[in-house]
């Protein structure tokens, strides 16, 4: 398996790190009703379920980009290195996001969409 492929699973997952920020541990939480508990939680964990939302809207892309890269036979060794820059980005914008670094996060984000269409470039 590549490693752009282990980022594929890797960004599979990574998106209930956000949600476990935004629902484990608090007094309150209610499990039959997420989505409604979420939706009247402020500060961070709003942030992290916001963060959560987004990482999952910028999973097609990624995953399409590789998989579009491997099927052209794309340079393989640039290929792992941006899905790597985006696995990177992606957690650095969470962080962020957690955080309320809107600015940075902005930059992070732009910084991942880069690796995406650099992938598509490999083509």
């Amino acid at each position: 398996m590549t490693i752009a492929y282990w980022c594929v699973l890797f960004m599979g997952l990574f998106p209930y790190i956000a949600t476990g920020i935004a629902k484990k541990g608090f007094k309150g939480y209610d499990n039959g009703m997420p989505r409604q508990w979420l939706a009247g939680q402020t500060g961070f964990r709003a942030r992290a379920n916001a963060a959560q939302a987004n990482l999952f809207e910028s999973l097609p892309f990624f995953f399409a980009a590789v998989i579009i890269a491997s099927i052209a036979n794309a340079p393989q060794e640039r290929v792992d290195l941006l899905a790597m820059g985006f696995v990177l980005m992606r957690i650095a914008y969470l962080v962020c996001y957690v955080a309320d670094w809107p600015t940075t996060r902005s930059i992070v984000w732009l910084a991942g969409l880069a690796c995406v269409v650099t992938i598509f470039f490999q083509i």
